[in-house]
Formats: C-alpha cells, sequence, structure tokens
C-alpha cells in the first residue's frame, strides 16, 4: 500500500476540487426568469409548517431545503443550472392555476390538482402517499371550503400519481358510487408490472435515482429535477372504476367535461392528457414537464418509445393547441397564453424526436450506446430554454434508451456477448493491473488530473474484487462525489452521491420489502401473477397439481395449476379431479399472499375453507419468495 493519505475514510463529504469548480463556477444559463413568475403565480396558502407526518415518521419536510435561497448563487459543490431548478423547485404551496383549478406543489415529487365540480372534488393524480395526499386535501379544504371527493383521475401508471389515493378518498366510497376513479386502459396491469412484479429491485435503485436517505445540503440532495423530492411514507391504490379506451373519449365528470387523448408507451406505458373544452384547459400529465425526461430512468422501467412521445405531442397541438389558454402537468408549475403553449410543446416535441432520430442516425453509421452518447451533445435549440435540460432525464442515457429499443444492450461485438459478472472480472483486472496498489496508483494519478470517470471505472473492478479494501472505497467514493457535484443532471447527482455515501457508511438497512397496500387491490389475474413471480421453482421440481380458487366476494372461480416449476392460471374454470378447491375472498387471499396472516389463520377466522388437500395450497404459499430490500448495488 502507498503512503498517500488524501483518500483515506472519512465520514463527512470533501469540498469540491480544482476541477470540479472549473465546472460549478461557471455563469448559470440565461434561462427565462418568467419561469420563476409562472412558478410562484397564484400563490394561495402554504402548509402550516412544511413537515408532513407519515408511516415512518416524518415524510415531508419542506423547510430542510431552506437553504436553497432564491437569487444565491451556487454552491461549488453544485451545478449552477442545477441550482436554477432547485430553486423554482423549492418554490411550494397552494396555487391557483385558474377559476376552480388550484395545485398543491412542492410536497411530494408530483402535484395533486384540485377542481371544484357541481358537488366536490375532481382531484388528478393524488400523489405518492397516504401521508402528502391527505395533507395537501387538508390544505384545499381549509383555504378554499370543503368540499367532498367525487372523482380521482391518474393520468398514468406510475406511483407518484395515484399511491396518495387513500388519502383523499376510501375504498368504501368508490365502492358506493361515491367517487369515481378514472384512468388509461390497462393502468392496473402496468401499474403491477412496474410496482410490484418487478418493483423490488426497482425500489432499491429508486433510492440512487432519487436520494431520499442523503442528508439535504450543498454536498448532499438538492434536488430530483423533476420535483423536489419523495415521500418517505407507504403507497396505497384503488382500482379504477372507469377506463379511457380511445382518443377523443369524452366524461363529464361531477359537471366538468373532459375530452381525453390516450398516449400509451410515452412517459408512461399507460397515459393519457385530456382537454377541459369549457375552458380551455390542457392537462399534459407527465408528457411535458418542465425538464427533459427518461426514456429509460436509473431505476429501472420499460423503455420509452421517443417516436411516440413526440408524436402524441404534436397530436396533441393538432387536437387541442389553438383551443388552449392555460396548460398544467403533473409535475412543475403551468404555462398561461396560447402562444406560450403552443411554444412550449412545440419544442418539447422536437426535442424527443431530435433524440430518437439523431441516436439512430449515427447507429446506422455503426456507432455503439457509449459512443453516441459522447457524440451527440446538446443542441443549441434545446438549451434556451430551461425546460429541454437533463435536469431529471440525461442526454447520455436518453441515447443509450433509444439505442436499446431498436438494437437491443448488446452493441453487435460479439466479445461483449458473455462477459465476466462484475466479481470475477473485478478479479482479473487487479491481476492485470499488477495487484491492488498498482491498480489505486494509477486510479489516484487519475483522480488528481480530474479524470473522474475513469477512477470510478478503474476502482469499482477492485471494490467488486475485494469490498474490504478500505482505500479503494474511500478512493471510488470521492471520484463519485466530484462527478455528483458537477452533474447537470439531479438523478445522476443523487446516484453518484448515493453511492459514495454507501461506499463510506454501507447500504440502507436489509428488511423484508413489501407494498402491501397495493397487493389488496389486485383483480385474481395480477394477484396470481404475483404469487407466481414469486415461487421458488427449484423447489418445485416434478410436483404437477391443480387447484380451484372460488372468490365469493367476487363472484369468480379460477384454476391454478403447477407443472414443469411454473405457475398457470385460468378464469372461469374448474376441474373436476383438482386436488383442493378452495372458497374464500380476495382480501383473505391477498393477505395470505402478503405474508399478513397465514392459511391455517385464515381457516380458523372463517375466510378460508377448503375441499381436498389443503396440503396443495401450501406447497406454493411456503415456498414463495420473500424479498429483502436493501441488497448492495455499489458492491458485491
Amino acid at each position: 500500500m502507498t503512503d498517500d493519505t488524501s483518500h483515506l475514510p472519512r465520514s463527512a463529504p470533501n469540498d469540491a476540487t480544482a476541477h470540479t469548480r472549473a465546472v460549478t463556477s461557471r455563469p448559470a444559463p440565461a434561462f427565462d426568469p418568467a419561469d420563476f413568475e409562472r412558478a410562484e403565480r397564484g400563490l394561495v396558502a402554504q402548509h402550516p409548517t412544511g413537515i408532513i407526518e407519515g408511516d415512518f415518521g416524518q415524510a415531508w419536510n419542506i423547510n430542510k431545503y431552506d437553504f436553497i435561497e432564491r437569487g444565491s448563487s451556487n454552491p461549488d459543490t453544485v451545478h449552477p443550472s442545477l441550482w436554477r431548478q432547485a430553486q423554482l423547485n423549492n418554490i411550494h404551496g397552494l396555487f391557483e392555476v385558474a377559476p376552480g383549478v388550484w395545485q398543491a406543489r412542492s410536497y411530494d415529487i408530483s402535484n395533486i390538482t384540485f377542481m371544484a365540480g357541481d358537488t366536490g372534488w375532481v382531484i388528478i393524480d393524488p400523489l405518492t402517499s397516504t401521508a402528502t395526499a391527505r395533507a395537501c386535501l387538508e390544505l384545499a379544504n381549509e383555504h378554499l371550503g370543503a368540499r367532498p371527493v367525487t372523482a380521482v383521475i391518474y393520468t398514468h401508471s406510475h406511483l407518484d400519481h395515484f399511491g396518495g389515493v387513500l388519502g383523499v378518498t376510501t375504498q368504501a366510497d368508490v365502492d358506493a358510487g361515491r367517487c369515481r376513479i378514472i384512468a388509461p386502459e390497462h393502468f392496473m396491469r402496468e401499474a403491477v408490472a412496474e410496482n410490484l412484479l418487478a418493483g423490488h429491485a426497482m425500489n432499491r435503485r429508486a433510492l440512487y435515482q432519487f436520494g431520499p436517505l442523503l442528508p439535504a445540503g450543498p454536498k448532499g440532495h438538492v434536488d430530483c429535477g423533476l420535483g423536489k423530492g419523495t415521500p418517505l411514507s407507504l403507497p396505497g391504490l384503488i382500482a379504477p372504476t372507469e377506463d379511457i379506451t380511445y382518443t377523443g373519449e369524452e366524461l363529464l365528470v361531477d359537471g366538468i367535461r373532459i375530452v381525453f387523448q390516450l398516449t400509451p408507451e410515452t412517459e408512461a406505458p399507460a397515459e393519457m392528457n385530456f382537454f377541459f373544452p369549457d375552458h380551455g384547459w390542457l392537462c399534459m400529465a407527465e408528457n411535458c414537464s418542465h425538464n427533459l425526461h427518461n426514456l429509460i430512468p436509473i431505476r429501472g422501467a420499460q423503455c420509452r418509445d421517443s417516436l411516440a412521445w413526440s408524436t402524441y405531442i404534436d397530436d396533441a397541438i393538432e387536437l387541442f393547441g389553438d383551443r388552449t389558454e392555460i396548460m398544467f402537468a403533473s409535475h412543475h408549475w403551468p404555462r398561461w397564453g396560447t402562444d406560450d403553449v403552443r411554444e412550449f410543446l412545440c419544442r418539447q416535441r422536437d426535442l424527443y424526436r431530435w433524440i430518437h432520430d439523431e441516436t439512430l442516425r449515427l447507429a446506422n453509421h455503426g456507432y455503439v450506446a457509449t459512443e453516441i452518447a459522447e457524440l451527440l451533445q446538446p443542441a443549441t435549440e434545446h438549451y434556451e430554454e430551461s425546460h429541454t435540460v437533463g435536469y431529471y432525464g440525461s442526454l447520455i442515457h436518453n441515447v443509450k434508451a433509444v439505442y436499446q429499443r431498436y438494437l437491443s444492450w448488446y452493441d453487435g461485438n460479439p466479445c461483449h456477448l458473455h462477459p465476466h459478472p462484475p466479481v470475477e472480472a473485478g478479479t482479473r483486472y487487479v491481476q492485470l493491473a499488477g495487484g491492488a496498489d498498482a491498480l489505486l496508483a494509477a486510479a489516484r494519478e487519475a483522480y488528481d488530473a480530474g479524470d473522474y470517470r475513469w477512477v470510478t471505472e478503474l476502482v469499482n473492478h477492485l471494490v467488486f474484487a475485494d469490498p474490504t479494501n478500505t482505500a479503494a472505497r474511500a478512493l471510488q467514493a470521492d471520484a463519485l462525489e466530484q462527478l455528483g457535484y458537477q452533474s447537470e443532471s439531479a438523478t445522476f447527482r443523487n446516484a453518484y452521491l448515493m453511492g459514495a455515501q454507501e461506499l463510506r457508511h454501507g447500504g440502507p438497512p436489509r428488511r423484508p420489502a413489501a407494498n402491501r397496500g397495493l397487493v389488496r387491490a389486485l383483480p385474481i389475474d395480477q394477484l396470481l401473477a404475483l404469487v407466481a413471480m414469486r415461487l421458488k421453482a427449484d423447489e418445485v421440481g416434478g410436483l404437477h397439481l391443480d387447484i380451484n380458487l372460488v372468490f365469493t366476494d367476487l363472484d369468480e372461480r379460477w384454476l391454478l395449476g403447477l407443472s414443469n416449476r411454473a405457475l398457470h392460471y385460468r378464469a372461469d374454470k374448474q376441474l373436476a379431479g383438482a386436488a383442493l378447491t378452495v372458497t374464500t375472498t380476495r382480501e383473505a387471499f391477498s393477505q395470505i399472499v402478503a405474508g399478513e396472516t397465514t392459511i391455517d389463520a385464515a381457516v380458523e377466522g372463517g375466510h378460508l375453507t377448503s375441499e381436498g388437500d389443503l396440503g396443495a395450497l401450501r406447497i406454493i404459499i411456503d415456498r414463495l419468495d420473500v424479498f429483502v430490500g436493501g441488497f448492495a448495488l455499489i458492491e458485491p
């Protein structure tokens, strides 16, 4: 080991290096100052404390961002352009958008919109958690007059647009017809695919994208680009009562006329814009916000179709543009005026088309994704306005998403078809470098030269080969930290700083992960899909069985089968020779699947009866995998 002590393990973040200060000291972009006027326009009230209590203590605390002062110059540990976006996202409260329309902003990463219907509130996108949604509803009721919630509209299938629904209504009110739940078709399928089937892995990765465990401050969390941050509290779900199935479909919702535009495979697999023809209001969901969005978020998701995205924005311009006086969305602040809205939409449309076309043009010259990401720099036209800058998405990452959508992750080089996984590759690279000391010496030279990208790539091999090497962990953390300070993208900054924090202090506690609030709302086919995904296939080799399932509350019958180490299921099917017939309710079965109760407890409580061998059901339930959060990302 060398005598260099400049990268010894430390608990506190580093200062910006000279190389980083050269980036962060550049003048802030001369973007439209009217953004601040738009973000502050129509303020009615602010949350009385700025602190919202949730399931685990504080779900939200806007006060911890008081260091982000309006008009202040950026610290040398924050990119000047990102600092401006952080200032805008720090403007919080309940705002009037138009007579009869209000938004609560910056009490969650998303906006909640309140519309005064004939008899109550029509709510658009009830935030991420019950806690934040309830607090915003209370704020609206206090300052605008209390109203019952008569309808909730989910613009799309991402958690921050439906997870707080139980904070604004109840399943009982929905079942009784007192509150409608409206969503784009396939909403439930896509919400389940993202938040449950891949949810545990995605939630862990989301800690890097959103950085909720980073301390707020100039050297830590400043923003998420798309909003200030994500609440730390549990989500819920109520299934839609009405699906929007085609563009042009019109509904009268508590006296408010709404015309819908379906936009599948854009920002979400199931998403919709909508227009209020009696008022000239246009809701663009999350298809247009005040930043470049993700074509694949770094937390993971299905790859989005940038060509379709651009096309649907163009369709919205054609369908509604000339009649639109105000445009609002599920994040950020509105735009006022027909000309301003049209210009905004045109720039957004052209941004996603430009990324799509330029990526494929260069791919057809033989460049691979990593090369295109270096070649394609932000065009002048897409850096004149802040809403086309990558504070949440990133051009670097979006290029790779377009490439993946058309050409897959594989770049065509057969050397990359089956590379060694990280630990095995790391061990070989360390040996190739001449051992740990030689690799670290080369990495320290790169750090001193400001080549932080190379430092992280090089030292990552040593961390994976030997995660106990404290010098490697320290140097890797130091380099990641400087990359974070230099990042214009909030998500890249958060990921870099989270990596540095976990290398120094370890990851979050490993505890069983669950989305029980979502499981209860699942239709039976999706509940059984979740069961099938969790089955430990290696433990059911050679087993074949069939189970009849009868759900009395839904008046549904299903056949569940196990064969060849996989589960299959069919609706409206029963088998006379099945090993078991189970009669139960969706609630009881979902509690068993979620681990909230046992088969025996359900039987004793009268919530499940059986004919045949109840052991057949135990074979499946006892072999459901339990996922543990906090698994390693930055190390083995």
